[in-house]
C-alpha cells in the first residue's frame, strides 16, 4: 500500500482486445472507489507455460518477473474470466500457477482476491469462476467469496456492461474486495 491508498491488480482471461471480460475490468478501473488505485496487468498472452526449469532465481522471463511484480504490490488482486469448454481459459491458470511460485512464497499469498465474468453460456461462467477460486485458493490466496459476478454475454443489451445496473454491480464488488484488503493491511 503506498500513499494510504489500496492498490488492485486485475488480471484478465481473455486476450481478446473487445472482449467483454475486458470491458468489465475497464469497468473496474474507472469507477473505482476513493482511496483505490487499480491497473489492468498486461502480457498475459506473452508468458511463457509454466516451467520449473526456466523458474530459477537467475533466469526468469522478464514478463513474469513484472506480473510478479505487480501482484505482490496490489493489496488485492480482481480476476476478470470468462469460460472456455467449462472452465478457466488457460492464460488466466497459467498466470495463477506463475504467481504460486515459489512455492509457499507466491506474488498472491494471502492476499484477497475477487472473481467476477461472463460467458455464453446460460449459467454465465459459473464453472469457470469456481475453478479460478479453487486455483487461487490452493495457490495461496485470500479467496473472497462475496465477490460474485456472472454474466451471460448474449443477455447484453446496447450499453453492454456499461450499463448503470452493471457498472453499479462492478463498483460494489470491488468495494468488497478492497474492504476486505483494508482488514489485512
Amino acid at each position: 500500500m503506498s500513499d494510504n491508498q489500496l492498490t488492485v491488480a486485475i488480471l484478465v482471461g481473455s486476450l481478446r482486445a473487445a472482449s467483454v471480460n475486458r470491458q468489465l475490468a475497464e469497468v473496474a478501473v474507472e469507477n473505482l472507489p476513493a482511496g483505490v488505485s487499480a491497473s489492468i496487468v498486461e502480457g498475459l498472452g506473452d508468458l511463457p507455460f509454466y516451467n520449473e526449469d526456466i523458474d530459477l532465481e537467475d533466469s526468469v522471463p522478464a514478463g513474469v518477473v513484472e506480473l510478479r511484480d505487480a501482484v505482490a504490490a496490489a493489496d488485492a488482486v480482481l480476476l476478470v474470466t470468462p469460460e472456455y469448454n467449462g472452465t478457466l481459459p488457460a492464460v488466466l491458470k497459467n498466470a495463477i500457477d506463475w504467481l504460486s511460485r515459489p512455492y509457499g512464497a507466491g506474488a498472491m499469498g494471502g492476499k484477497p482476491v475477487g472473481v467476477i465474468g461472463a460467458a455464453m453460456g446460460q449459467y454465465a461462467g459459473t464453472w469457470s469462476r469456481q475453478d479460478t477460486r479453487k486455483t487461487v485458493g490452493i495457490a495461496g490466496a485470500r479467496v473472497v467469496e462475496d465477490v460474485e459476478i456472472g454474466l451471460i454475454t448474449g443477455q447484453l443489451d446496447d450499453e453492454g456492461v456499461r450499463s448503470e445496473a452493471i457498472v453499479g454491480q462492478v463498483t460494489g464488488a470491488v468495494r468488497v474486495l478492497v474492504d476486505s484488503a483494508a482488514v489485512t493491511v
